[in-house]
């Protein structure tokens, strides 16, 4: 990823950071995952290829736009969906990093202006559907109830799910929400498809623990690194946009979180740019 110092040429992918997580329920700690992912990514431990034969370290339509600076006296919503809505006019890809998972709504809404037929597949052990959490209707267990309530996306499609609460299965029936349950495995995937352009929203909590403990909230039984993998590369339907959200550098260990997440970006970027070509 480069560092933007010129103008970026129509039809980059682009990262942004938006280390943002006042909408955190348990704990906070996803605003500093931008810059940790980013120490993984080029981290010598590892290299820039991607296991589909991508030298990211090569690919000239790649930039880094860097993190949001957050307005103590600007709507962060506000900011973060001007922010999105700026890359997308510019006819660029764009992959965010959070951030806790709230930041998901405002950035949808910058998508549903330019595209009127979006899916979203979301992987996260929970469905975040709540219509509020303690009072806050912008909580990080909300997005998808203000996603759908919206109607920004014609197709949510959530995979890894394993915390439904009554509440929660009642609102993915009144939103027409296609949940995926661990319990019933992923074999699912291969006949999964999808018509027109797909969001993956993807909160890092999907895999277990022993995968990721970098998390605020670790929930047994989750999906492997492979697994997630796997769903990047053979997912059948067109991804143009992405987040990878929840990563709490304050629970990781050894930076074990933050690998799998730089993993998962160099996936997710090697995707969109086979999606575009």
């Amino acid at each position: 990823m480069k560092p933007i110092k010129d103008n970026i040429q129509t039809g980059s992918i682009c990262v942004l950071g938006i280390g943002f997580d006042q909408n955190s329920s348990f704990q906070k700690g996803p605003a500093l995952a931008p810059n940790r992912i980013r120490e993984s990514y080029f981290s010598s431990s590892s290299n820039l290829w991607s296991e589909k034969g991508l030298d990211l370290g090569s690919l000239h339509l790649l930039y880094d736009l860097g993190n949001i600076d957050f307005k103590t006296d600007v709507d962060p919503f506000n900011q973060i969906t001007n922010s999105a809505k700026a890359v997308l006019d510019q006819g660029n890809h764009m992959i965010c990093l959070g951030g806790d998972h709230s930041i998901t709504f405002p950035v949808i809404k910058a998508y549903a202006q330019k595209y009127d037929c979006l899916n979203i597949l979301h992987l996260d052990a929970h469905p975040d559907l709540y219509d509020s959490l303690d009072g806050n209707i912008y909580s990080h267990a909300c997005p998808f109830a203000r996603i759908m309530e919206k109607k920004l996306a014609k197709r949510l499609v959530q995979a890894g799910i394993r915390t439904m609460t009554g509440h929660q299965r009642e609102q993915a029936e009144k939103f027409g929400v296609e949940v995926k349950e661990m319990k019933d495995g992923i074999d699912w995937l291969d006949e999964l498809e999808f018509e027109g352009p797909v969001y993956l929203s993807l909160d890092l909590d999907c895999l277990d623990p022993a995968f990721a403990p970098g998390v605020s909230h670790h929930e047994p039984g989750g999906m492997t690194t492979r697994q997630v993998i796997d769903i990047i590369h053979r997912l059948k339907g067109k991804i143009i946009g992405a987040d990878i959200v929840e990563y709490n550098p304050d629970r990781d260990f050894a930076s074990m979180t933050s690998m799998v997440a730089a993993k998962l970006l160099k996936e997710i970027i090697t995707r969109i740019h086979e999606d575009t070509i």
